[in-house]
């Protein structure tokens, strides 16, 4: 490491195009960015596979100390403070980011140099090959990936089979790899930021959810944003499962490379057509993987076995089922997993029920799209909004939930844009905005709300924004408003 021009050790790893875990990887030297789980993971792999590992990380923490320590008691090169990933890498073959933005300037000279840079999926991707291939499942979209990731994960055990939700979701693919019993299939939440990254993913069954404004500052606009998306579909040999509410979701299979044979899969609310998952009365069936399709439907389960049986819920249930029943989950399982999951916290969840007013936590809304999902589900609402908006709008967002809310509290980076949107569009909408930025803050935007709320109201943190200008992540941030509400 040192600085100067980026260049690769001798022009270039000619096995490096192809490499799989049978590559001789003790010729290659890779810079890993990050220390966050991911990028740990993706160091710790490579050391296990003979590869020469350089990490940086501009953040000092405990945690990251500890991580340091250990990669560099492995073998490691770790680079740990501020400016770390400013040092330009030379004689680099490779480089693994945990979610890097193609503009920070490391990347983006390494690949004006012409240094392949891969996403931790892709790293586990092909170092599980030639030996080990666990199929994966995959999915992605605006919103609802982790929940329906966790559904899969319940489906399939249902099933009897070894599987892990992994990915985005939380825990890092590399682990898998690394891991000495096999698994059967894989339950794979997948970023638009991984994707992005992504090459030689050719996945058994992949779903994206919806396609909506988000992350478009990271992608440089929805185009790059909506390509990301779509790469989930390159090369599956299964099933393209698409949401028929979503337009763009269907084009992305259409024009998609798959592999021959390879179906299209929707998923609807409504009753589904030939090679559809719906609804029927109260029941999700399924004309898509059975014999008789053509004039009949499969009952999976019913409508009361989501939980929260929200719209948005159920079409993630739907996508879910669908993934399962390409792998050849029986109907049964899909059931059972339904009714075993337990959504993971921060979405629609219950915090407190106190004089009549129920006070729920989505703080994982981080888009207007997700909390758009959260605000149908209630019928008058006190909204608790704000945060980072990520260079999206809440015009639409608002002529939607107008009539439903009892008033609004805003906080956060970007309040004004919310604050904006509602004098235009709901100008009778009471709104308090809360100039804090610290500690106090949630306290204050929960005393807030409970100024406005009524016996039979709903309290809703649904922010529609980021987190990261007041907290360090969208759980600090439910936390926060859990702890209000109960101290209130």
């Amino acid at each position: 490491m040192g600085r100067g021009n980026v260049s690769s050790s001798s022009g270039g790893l000619s096995w490096l195009p192809t490499a799989d875990g049978a590559s001789p990887w003790s010729q290659a030297r890779v810079l890993v960015t990050g220390l966050g789980v991911s990028g740990f993971a993706a160091a710790d792999g490579l050391l296990e596979f003979g590869a020469q590992v350089v990490v940086v990380e501009d953040k000092v923490t405990e945690a990251n100390s500890d991580k340091a320590e250990l990669l560099r008691t492995l073998g490691a090169e770790v680079r740990l403070g501020p400016g770390s990933s400013t040092l330009r890498p030379d004689g680099i073959d490779l480089i693994v980011t945990t979610g890097w933005s193609p503009t920070h300037p490391l990347l983006a000279a390494a690949a004006a140099a012409g240094i392949p840079i891969w996403s931790e999926p892709e790293l586990a991707w092909r170092l599980s090959r030639p030996k080990r291939p666990t199929p994966w499942l995959g999915i992605t979209g605006t919103n609802g990936k982790t929940t329906t990731t966790q559904m899969l994960e319940s489906m399939l055990r249902a099933a009897g089979l070894r599987t892990a939700a992994v990915g985005n979701i939380g825990r890092p693919l590399m682990e898998t790899v690394l891991d000495p019993e096999p698994y059967d299939v894989l339950a794979v939440e997948l970023s638009s930021h991984q994707l992005h990254w992504s090459h030689a993913l050719a996945l058994h069954s992949a779903a994206v959810l919806n396609l909506e404004p988000d992350h478009y500052e990271w992608h440089g606009g929805p185009q790059g944003y909506r390509d990301a998306k779509a790469k989930i579909y390159s090369g599956v040999q299964v099933a393209c499962v698409y949401n028929v509410a979503d337009p763009a979701t269907e084009q992305m299979v259409e024009d998609a490379e798959v592999v021959e044979g390879a179906r299209a899969i929707g998923f609807t609310l409504g009753t589904p057509g030939l090679s559809m998952l719906g609804v029927v009365d109260d029941l999700l069936v399924d004309r898509a993987f059975i014999e008789q399709r053509r004039d009949s439907a499969l009952e999976l389960a019913k409508v009361a076995d989501v939980t929260p049986a929200a719209p948005h819920n159920i079409a993630n249930a739907l996508a879910a089922a669908a993934l399962a029943r390409a792998y050849g989950v029986p109907a049964t399982a899909v059931r059972d997993g339904l009714r075993g999951v337990r959504v993971g916290a921060h979405k629609i969840e219950t915090v407190l029920v106190r004089d009549g007013i129920t006070y729920v936590d989505d703080s994982k809304a981080t888009n207007p799209h997700a909390a758009d999902a959260a605000l149908r589900a209630f019928e008058s609402v006190v909204w608790i909004a704000g945060g980072q908006a990520k260079g999206t709008t809440f015009d639409d967002l608002v002529v939607s939930h107008r009539d439903r809310l009892r008033g609004a509290v805003l906080l956060g980076l970007d309040r004004a844009v919310i604050a904006d949107a509602l004098s235009r569009h709901a100008p009778e909408v009471p709104v308090i905005t809360i100039e804090e930025t610290e500690d106090g803050a949630m306290a204050q935007a929960v005393a807030a709300a409970d100024s406005l709320a009524r016996p039979g109201d709903t309290v809703l943190l649904a922010p529609g924004c980021a987190s990261l200008d007041m907290y360090s992540d969208y759980a600090a941030r439910g936390d926060a408003f859990a702890a209000a509400v109960r101290t209130g």
